[in-house]
C-alpha cells in the first residue's frame, strides 16, 4: 500500500465528528471568500503532526506530490508538515534545494494562509537566509497570486528571528496597498515579530509609513507597543 494512502486512512481514523464545519467556517470556504471550495475531514493540527513525524522519511516524492495536490485541506497541511519535517532533518545542501524546488512547484496547492505560515519560513525563509540569496522570496513577492505574496513576506520570519529586517520592510512596503485584508494582516504581523526583536527599527518604519498603512495592518504592527504610543499612532498623533 502506498504511504500516502496510509497517511490519508491514518487521518480518517483521528476525524472528529462535526468539526468540518467550524473549519469550513473558521477558513472561509463560502462562495466569494478565500478559502471557496476547499474541503475538510475534520482533523486537528497537532494529529496532523504525528502523522507527519511518523511517515516524513518513508514517503517518496511522488507519494508526497499526490498527498500535497489532494482536494482535502488536511491532506495538503499534512504533506507540508512532512516537507518540514524532511527540511529540518537533512543537512545535506542538495537534499534541502530539492525540498525548495518540489515546495515551489506545488505552491498552487498551498493556497489557505495555514498552509503557507506553517511551512513558507521554515523551508524557503531558512534556505534563502542560509545561502543568503534572497531571489526566491523576491520573485514570489512579485507574483499575482495572493498565497505566493503572503509566502515572501511570512517567508521573512526566519530572517526576523535571525536579526535581519531588511526584506522583511521591503515586502511590506511592496505590498501596503494590496486590495486583500490577509495581505494586511501578515504585513501587519511580520512587522510585529521584527518590533519584538528590534522596537526601534519598527518605530523608525512606522514613523515613516504608519500614516499610509490600511488600518488592519498597521493594528497587528503595533500589538505590543506601549498602550500610550499605541493609542498615539493610532489617532495619527507621531
Amino acid at each position: 500500500m502506498p504511504f500516502s494512502t496510509e497517511i490519508k486512512q491514518a487521518l480518517e481514523i483521528l476525524v472528529i465528528p462535526g468539526k468540518t464545519e467550524s473549519m469550513k467556517t473558521f477558513f472561509k470556504t463560502g462562495k466569494g471568500e478565500y478559502g471557496e471550495g476547499d474541503l475538510f475531514i475534520g482533523v486537528t493540527v497537532p494529529d496532523q503532526r504525528s502523522i507527519a513525524k511518523a511517515f516524513y522519511n518513508k514517503i517518496s516524492p511522488e507519494e508526497l506530490s499526490e498527498l500535497l495536490s489532494s482536494k482535502i485541506h488536511e491532506h495538503r497541511l499534512t504533506a507540508l508538515l512532512i516537507l518540514v519535517y524532511k527540511f529540518e532533518k537533512t543537512k545535506h545542501k542538495i537534499q534541502q534545494k530539492e525540498i525548495v524546488d518540489f515546495y515551489l512547484k506545488h505552491t498552487k496547492y498551498i493556497n489557505n494562509w495555514d498552509l503557507v505560515d506553517t511551512s513558507c519560513y521554515k523551508i524557503l525563509g531558512r534556505y534563502c537566509f542560509e545561502s543568503q540569496n534572497s531571489k526566491i522570496l523576491e520573485k514570489l513577492s512579485d507574483s499575482d497570486d495572493m498565497w505566493e505574496k503572503r509566502m515572501a513576506i511570512v517567508g521573512t520570519m526566519f530572517h526576523i528571528k535571525k536579526g535581519q529586517f531588511d526584506l522583511t520592510k521591503i515586502f511590506a512596503l511592496k505590498n501596503l496597498k494590496h486590495p486583500h485584508d490577509l495581505m494586511h494582516k501578515a504585513n501587519g504581523w511580520l512587522l510585529r515579530e521584527m518590533g519584538k526583536m528590534n522596537e526601534t527599527e519598527l518605530l523608525d518604519f512606522l514613523n515613516l509609513h504608519y500614516k499610509e498603512m490600511p488600518r488592519t495592518c498597521l493594528r497587528y504592527a503595533i500589538e505590543k507597543l506601549d498602550e500610550t504610543l499605541r493609542q498615539d499612532y493610532l489617532k495619527g498623533k507621531i
